[in-house]
């Protein structure tokens, strides 16, 4: 047999793969017909492997596709769940991820060193303390983990991913197509029902679990919308169907009837005339930190004045944007409040170290006043968590906790806020800008809502911090004046 060696290779590594192909489809026809189906998941798995070890930023963009598509899937003994396919792809993704830096030790020691990042740390190691005295540990393990593949998948291999310019405007459509598919999906489903507002709780289910983190993240995504409208750079097709999309966007927060997200891009509209008015950070914080102090002193005397609002939830508009402010009658909020009370109970039982990352819905529910409940309180605290970013760890990780998580968004805001008066006009400083407003709506939400422990929240929320950083390590000196062919001279993780 002659030839040259390298064809005859090039043959048998080809009968190879035709043959291990044959073998596969044979098997795994044999499984189907008795009902094991678990062989199908193989060819997934085999492309999951490979992408990880040659190109991670491709298989985190696909995941990012994949996130506003996802289905919970909840394990009723310990009522916590998972995201399918997303989660599973986000763990196999960290695990490699590790291994392959235990093996090359080449991560870029200038994210480690920013600001942002040692505050994630910090908060990250509080969390894992306040796990191992946590009163229900495994839950709180379960918990670490899941904050472990958000944090180490969208920031930490993120900021090296959008070390390529590029990849920041791709993780955006990524994630607002297929967003824009469950947003005409539940559109659709409201218009069968007249658009009513309690229809608008449950509409988009599977994909979101109801309205209010489906408003939350329509505000987080609404910035970003805004700036493709006002993008010169795009071609005029891209900026009519940018206009459509705002379109779109701007129905669905209309009727998804979230109060929280139409307060949060009220915020985030006061924060962008703040930023236009080039008022300076410090100056920014002085005045939120008086305005904080005024709201202390007159807090009686304005819960006296909400207490006089009776204005229930309605599906007339007026009406329910007037709800927002009722803490009489309002089930909703009475029951925020309920929450939130319970969640000082307990953390004035333990205020260093908490109760445990993610036990709130396990334990909060005898420290509710029978003169607090509401019609939608249960005993069983089988309901959902405390309502809020902020108090939610005050319980559960204690005050250093809170801090720590506070700290972040201080550092983020801070980070933003300089590079929108460093980097020179152009896309890189809009794109910058609407991730950074993204994030305030968040943040405000958060005072109302807690989702970080979903896909849905956690990608975008850490992938927009991650854009913020990678900008500031990476993109500030460059000035470059658009998003499309910068190339990276660190390439991220390909």
């Amino acid at each position: 047999m002659t030839g040259n060696p390298d064809q005859l290779t090039d043959q048998l590594k080809t009968r190879w793969i035709y043959s291990l192909s044959a073998a596969f489809v044979v098997v795994n026809a044999l499984c189907c017909f008795y009902e094991f189906y678990w062989l199908n998941l193989l060819p997934v798995i085999i492309i999951v492997v490979y992408l990880a070890f040659v190109s991670v930023d491709t298989l985190l963009l696909i995941i990012v596709f994949f996130t506003p598509l996802s289905i919970n899937l909840t394990d009723q003994d310990i009522r916590l769940g998972l995201s399918i396919p997303t989660e599973p792809l986000m763990i196999g993704v960290m695990l490699l991820y590790f291994f392959r830096i235990l093996y090359e030790g080449n991560y870029d020691r200038r994210i480690l060193h920013h600001p942002v990042t040692i505050d994630v740390l910090v908060n990250l190691i509080w969390i894992f303390i306040t796990c191992i005295t946590s009163e229900l540990p495994v839950i709180s393990f379960k918990f670490l983990l899941a904050r472990l593949w958000f944090v180490v998948c969208f920031y930490f291999i993120g900021v090296q991913m959008f070390s390529n310019i590029k990849n920041i405007r791709k993780f955006a459509w990524l994630y607002i197509i297929p967003f824009v598919m469950i947003i005409l999906y539940t559109l659709y489903n409201h218009a069968q029902l007249g658009f009513k507002e309690d229809a608008a709780h449950w509409v988009m289910s599977p994909f979101f679990n109801d309205h209010t983190a489906y408003g939350a993240l329509l505000a987080m995504f609404f910035p970003l919308v805004v700036s493709f409208v006002f993008n010169r750079s795009l071609s005029a097709g891209s900026r009519i169907f940018s206009v459509m999309l705002f379109a779109v966007f701007t129905v669905a927060l209309i009727f998804s009837y979230t109060r929280a997200a139409w307060v949060s891009l009220i915020v985030a509209l006061a924060l962008l005339v703040i930023y236009m008015m080039k008022i300076g950070f410090k100056t920014f914080v002085i005045s939120l930190a008086a305005v904080s102090i005024i709201l202390t002193m007159m807090w009686s005397d304005l819960v006296m004045k909400l207490e006089k609002n009776r204005q229930d939830s309605s599906s007339n508009l007026t009406e329910h944007v007037q709800s927002i402010s009722n803490i009489s009658t309002d089930a909703s909020n009475l029951e925020r409040l309920n929450r939130w009370h319970s969640a000082l109970r307990m953390f004035n039982q333990r205020p260093f170290l908490g109760w445990g990352p993610g036990t709130y819905s396990f334990l909060y529910a005898p420290f509710q006043l029978s003169s607090e409940r509401t019609t939608i309180s249960t005993n069983a605290g089988d309901k959902g968590n405390a309502h809020s970013e902020y108090i939610g760890p005050l319980c559960e990780s204690g005050i250093p906790g809170a801090l720590s998580f506070i700290a972040i968004l201080v550092c983020v805001l801070w980070t933003g806020s300089r590079l929108f008066h460093s980097l020179p006009r152009g896309d890189l400083r809009t794109t910058t800008l609407a991730v950074l407003l993204g994030l305030v709506t968040y943040m405000v939400h958060g005072g109302l809502n807690n989702f970080l422990d979903t896909d849905k929240a956690s990608v975008p929320f850490w992938g927009f911090i991650a854009i913020l950083v990678a900008a500031d390590i990476y993109h500030k000196d460059k000035g470059s004046d658009t998003l499309l062919p910068l190339q990276s001279e660190h390439p991220a993780t390909e």
